[in-house]
């Protein structure tokens, strides 16, 4: 009897946490993302939806102004593809590639948004340290709140960078960025100290594999020294709570929360 990867299991036991969290979302629901307006996420998906809106408009729309015609998107980490889908909504290319396959919220989720008007979408089962993509072929690389889960970040990145044409971009959306490793250090063990209680018989498999967990700029700098990639972030205006959450952190003595904003690597 064949005993099953660390990978396997991740993939495994991470679906069953998703689906417990009522994320399995109906048609409706997944043809309105990330603009969902009810629900138990509703709030994360606020302040995702305005990611996503900094992205159309100070990303893929000049790039696609300025090279003057549509352009091909990888979306790394896609989920069940919903950014993919609203891209070639919008008339461009779109791969979504996942790890995760499954019905909850991996590539098999998106199955209404091939139903639903697209020519220009696909979708592709693969890890983003090995993706299955020919080299400098896509026009903008997007990890789609999914960069934290890279295990060794220079390997993502190369690979990033390897598919990327020059011109391109690269793109980090809602992944946690802290001003200190201190802060992103705190949080990580807040989170293996708490994964019992949160994960249940979950939390060994969750839990087994190194994942980098959050970035700081310093971090995502030093990482990408050489693959001529020059990063700028983009502040985006959250939702009034979100925006609050740093002082209410000094208020009560806490660490300093993280903040997503939108990371764009020009690639040279």
């Amino acid at each position: 009897m064949s005993v099953a990867s660390p990978e396997a299991r991740f993939r495994e036991a991470y679906g069953a946490h998703r689906a417990s969290e009522g994320r399995a979302l109906s048609e409706a629901d997944s043809l309105a993302l990330p603009y969902l307006e009810y629900g138990p996420h509703a709030r994360q998906w606020a302040v995702r939806a305005r990611t996503f809106d900094a992205f159309l408009q100070r990303v893929l729309t000049p790039l696609a102004r300025a090279k003057g015609r549509p352009l091909r998107l990888l979306d790394l980490g896609a989920g069940n593809g919903w950014l993919s889908w609203r891209t070639a909504l919008a008339g461009h290319e779109s791969v979504a590639i996942d790890v995760r396959d499954d019905d909850v919220d991996g590539l098999r989720a998106g199955e209404s948004y091939l139903r639903h008007n697209v020519q220009r979408m696909s979708r592709v089962a693969a890890s983003f340290d090995h993706v299955p993509i020919r080299d400098a072929s896509a026009d903008i690389v997007v990890f789609n709140a999914s960069l934290h889960y890279a295990v060794d970040l220079r390997v993502t990145l190369e690979e990033a960078r390897r598919v990327s044409r020059s011109g391109g971009r690269i793109v980090i959306l809602d992944s946690p960025f802290y001003q200190r490793d201190a802060d992103g250090e705190a949080m990580v063990a807040e989170k293996r100290g708490n994964a019992e209680r949160q994960f249940g018989e979950r939390a060994e498999a969750l839990m087994q594999l190194s994942f980098i967990e959050f970035l700081t700029m310093d971090r995502l700098h030093r990482t990408s020294a050489g693959l001529g990639v020059t990063w700028r972030r983009h502040r985006v205006r959250y939702p009034f709570w979100y925006e609050m959450r740093p002082l209410l952190a000094r208020a009560r003595g806490a660490r300093r929360p993280s903040r997503f904003d939108l990371w764009e690597g020009v690639v040279a």
